[in-house]
């Protein structure tokens, strides 16, 4: 067999015609220029504000590179376009900034409809929340604090943690693995301790219940290695995604403001450097650990398929799992698929209007991060050039 390659762009993007293809090189050009980001987001914000009727235009380009759809039945075409070519999906209920009890009760009953939708499906392993959709933000960073809550607030708690036990209930009762996003520093100890408990309670047999590490912390790759001391100690199974992270700049910006230290790596190769560890970490144990890679990077794709190899794991092991964000990175979702590996793609779906927080996340992200749009834009330039010279 040929040794594992990502710059196969035959592999990475037979899923899409030469149309689709020429949408995505248009849009990854785009994203190449930070100005032009700056000015598209902002515009797209104000006219959904204003109720302008822009919802086609955007639903036409960078929803539908980056979304699976409005509902989950609108997803169902990426669902099976994703299953032929042997990657599952993670339906990620996307709508942020709810604020009321009312909407934080619809949410959980839309995480409990992918878990419905996830029940009994290959094509599905995993369902996903944020614990920020079902409870306030504001209340998560008070109780991190130490703060002494109200009355009322308490009662606010008491009804988030039920949310919280329901969802993981509901995944075990199913048998559907259940993934906690990762969230700010500074409210992450609390989410982290809830997903503790849960994973006490439901992970006794396997990991159902799976908490997100974000390895740009520095505190992470500890907290890490602690969590599976305590699963070993209390005889569960650890859940473990592990991401390089998402709010660096939020989280040096409210250091600096507050005083305290900065929670962020030095550099992105200490970074890249406890990434790996921690690959390295959950591979050496993954007589507890089940581990998901939730990587765009590709060496450390590569390493974790290197230590399976190294470790005598077969390539489709439940343990051992890659995920990447859908309409990115596909040159490393599609071929490790060709290998046999488990490959999952985060499918976002929900409202236009509703999703824009994160299409703006995702075309910030992609000018922000070395490289990002850039490396996309190139990739699939050099399909583009592959077909034209076929």
């Amino acid at each position: 067999m040929n040794e594992l390659s990502f710059e196969n762009t035959a592999v990475a993007f037979s899923h899409k015609d030469n149309a689709e293809l020429k949408k995505s090189y248009l849009i990854f050009k785009a994203m190449n220029y930070p100005w032009l980001v700056k000015v598209g987001t902002f515009f797209m914000k104000s006219a959904i504000k204003l109720h302008f009727p822009v919802k086609p235009f955007i639903k036409w380009n960078v929803f539908q590179q980056f979304c699976g759809g409005e509902s989950i039945k609108d997803c169902e075409e990426t669902i099976n376009l994703l299953k032929g070519r042997g990657v599952g999906t993670i339906l990620d209920y996307s709508v942020e900034g709810e604020k009321s009890e009312k909407g934080f009760e619809a949410t959980t009953k839309e995480i409990l409809k992918t878990i419905d939708r996830s029940a009994g499906s290959e094509e599905i392993p995993f369902s996903v929340f944020k614990v920020t959709g079902i409870g306030s933000f504001d209340l998560l960073a008070k109780i991190q604090a130490g703060e002494k809550l109200s009355a009322k607030e308490e009662k606010a708690y008491e009804k988030l943690k039920e949310r919280f036990h329901r969802i993981c209930k509901y995944a075990y009762d199913n048998n559907v693995r259940i993934l906690v996003d990762a969230e700010e520093t500074w409210i992450q100890d609390v989410i982290d301790e809830l997903t503790y408990k849960m994973m006490a309670l439901f992970n006794k047999d396997s990991a159902i219940v799976y908490n997100t590490y974000q390895m740009y912390c520095h505190a992470s790759l500890k907290n890490l290695k602690d969590a599976y001391h305590d699963a070993t100690m209390h005889q569960y199974w650890l859940g473990a995604k592990l991401v390089r992270g998402a709010y660096m700049e939020k989280e040096r910006e409210r250091a600096e403001e507050k005083g305290y230290l900065d929670p962020i790596q030095p550099s992105k190769e200490t970074t890249d450097q406890d990434f790996n560890k921690a690959l390295k970490f959950c591979t050496d144990n993954k007589q507890r650990i089940a581990v998901i890679c939730g990587s765009h990077n590709a060496y450390s794709n590569a390493l974790l398929t290197e230590l399976m190899d190294k470790h005598s794991v077969k390539h489709d092991d439940e343990r051992f799992y890659f995920a990447q964000l859908y309409g990115m990175s596909d040159h490393i979702s599609f071929n490790l698929a060709e290998r046999g590996f488990n490959v999952v793609k985060y499918v976002p779906y929900g409202p236009v209007q509703s999703v824009m927080p994160y299409l703006v996340r995702r075309a910030e992200e992609n000018t922000s991060i070395a490289g990002q749009s850039s490396r996309e834009y190139m990739l699939v330039s050099a399909e583009m050039k592959r077909r034209n010279n076929q």
